[in-house]
């Protein structure tokens, strides 16, 4: 049970980033906020590769994300990011990959 606890306190900063994409419309006003959030979680605890899994995940989820819009696999109505995603979405999939480690490391 408390490894389920940890995990979900981990998972805490994507929920809010998840909930706040209804709330704010302003793509450039909701990426700020995702880097607030994500400087501010990193205040409050970072480990060592913590920024090699946010520059990966921001890096290759952007590319991929890219790859399977202009696929047609998926699609944005905001697309204030190359014409073809919401500039946000990098930044919340950098952070989820952070959750996730931290989620395996925990599990470990």
């Amino acid at each position: 049970m408390n490894k389920i606890i940890k995990i979900i306190v981990q998972a805490i900063p994507v929920l809010l980033m998840i909930a706040l994409i209804p709330l704010i419309k302003n793509d450039y006003l909701l990426s700020l906020v995702f880097i607030i959030i994500i400087v501010v979680s990193f205040l409050i605890r970072h480990e060592k590769r913590d920024y090699l899994f946010l520059i990966f995940g921001f890096i290759v989820m952007t590319i991929f994300e890219y790859i399977f819009i202009k696929a047609g696999v998926e699609s944005f109505n905001r697309n204030s990011l190359f014409g073809v995603m919401p500039l946000w979405l990098p930044f919340l999939w950098a952070y989820a990959f952070i959750a996730i480690k931290r989620a395996i490391d925990i599990l470990r």
